[in-house]
């Protein structure tokens, strides 16, 4: 099927199991055609249902499905006999040449294997979604009548995608990628100040598709990813809207609590060190405990691109009454580790009469992280979480100076 042959708008079906891989094809998709109607399910009973209930003009679907696997898919795709054939993109982990040779006799589309070609990928929806030379282009669409920013904030809280990107993520993968392709100790030198990618890699990493240790680090997520998912994950962000503010009051703000995620990180790693503490857990907490108020940030921005209005006082009093409840929906809707999360909530305050030394850890760093350059140490050194430390002036005092490396 060429491109001509598609309706106006396409329809499209994605199975895929995982849902960061979901998520992932999505944005690739959108990128090529930001009108098409997209289904996506999880299993290949789901799919199969879709199928019989609407009609469809592309679909790409994972081998390993549960239920009905994406090869059973294409078969009984193909046995429809359709003219032209459906274009089917069937994606699989499965490289060798025996799992090619059975899937070529049902003639897919393309067959990709995993992790991802993002160039291939793309190249192949342009052609089958795409006269050559054809663009789409999106207006963001309006607001509804009447829509109120609380009540559109309201709405946003379970849908948010997240936060902005603090990093150029094309540049980072492209000072990672060596010889002998990604480093990943030069990827997580690039990424680590982003708490948008920090909290996507994590989630991904404890994701239905990997056992074990819930990981809690950047470090053990790009350990426990294969690196080439690692790289098509980080890509993806970039590929989805807002992901660069372009209101410059918002990107203020978003530098704001970039930076008071940073110091808070920053600090939590030496106490952390000081203390004999997991520094990189500690570490991820402090980058994270930002990441609600970014991306109501990000939120607003669409509010803004709608036709809302906005002004300091209406952002301040937004992140007041929004940012924790942004922040809480994210962590649980991306399943976040129980252990992570509890030790970001530390940042803000402590809770219940016995408390571990990481979580005194990561709220005397917040603490010490929202101090301005004119306020002084000896208040902190004589509240309760230092005390509870350990940790006198001196100690703080050294803290404080001393450069993160």
């Amino acid at each position: 099927m060429t491109a001509v042959d598609l309706p106006a708008v396409p329809r499209v079906l994605i199975a895929e199991a995982d849902p960061w891989s979901q998520d992932l094809l999505k944005q690739v998709l959108l990128a090529v055609r930001c009108d098409a109607r997209l289904d996506v399910c999880a299993d290949g009973q789901q799919a199969a249902t879709l199928l019989r209930d609407k009609p469809y003009d592309l679909i790409l679907a994972d081998w390993e499905l549960p239920v009905i696997d994406g090869l059973d898919l294409l078969r009984a795709v193909r046995q429809q006999r359709r003219t032209p054939p459906l274009p089917f993109i069937l994606l699989s982990s499965r490289n060798d040449s025996a799992s090619v040779r059975e899937a070529l006799p049902l003639a897919p589309t393309a067959y990709l294997t995993k992790p991802l070609n993002m160039q291939a990928l793309t190249q192949r929806l342009q052609d089958l979604l795409l006269n050559e030379g054809e663009s789409v282009y999106c207006e963001v669409p309006a607001l509804a009548p009447g829509m109120t920013l609380p009540g559109f904030l309201e709405q946003r809280r379970e849908a948010s995608d997240g936060a902005p990107l603090r990093v150029d993520v094309q540049a980072a993968v492209q000072h990672s990628l060596g010889p002998d392709g990604l480093d990943l100790k030069r990827l997580e030198e690039q990424v680590r100040t982003d708490p948008q990618i920090t909290a996507v890699l994590i989630a991904a990493a404890n994701s239905a598709g990997h056992h074990g240790a819930p990981v809690q680090t950047l470090h053990a997520a790009l350990h426990t990813l294969a690196p080439g998912q690692s790289m098509n994950l980080i890509l993806g962000l970039a590929l989805k809207h807002n992901v660069v503010l372009g209101d410059p009051v918002l990107a203020a703000y978003a530098e704001r609590y970039w930076q008071l995620s940073q110091d808070t990180a920053d600090y939590a790693l030496l106490l952390a060190h000081l203390l004999e503490l997991d520094r990189e857990r500690c570490y991820s907490a402090g980058i994270l405990h930002q990441l609600g108020d970014l991306a109501l940030l990000r939120s607003l921005e669409d509010w803004r691109r709608g036709g809302g209005e906005l002004d300091d006082k209406a952002i301040g009093e937004s992140l007041d009454t929004f940012g924790a409840a942004f922040g809480s929906s994210l962590r649980a809707r991306w399943r976040l580790p129980l252990e992570l999360r509890q030790l970001i909530a530390a940042s803000y305050s402590l809770e219940g009469g016995v408390y571990a030394r990481d979580a005194l850890a990561v709220n005397l760093a917040a603490q010490m992280a929202r101090l301005t350059e004119h306020e002084g140490l000896e208040a902190l050194a004589d509240g309760k979480t230092a005390r509870l430390l350990k940790i006198g002036l001196s100690e703080l005092t050294r803290i404080r100076k001393r450069p993160v490396g």
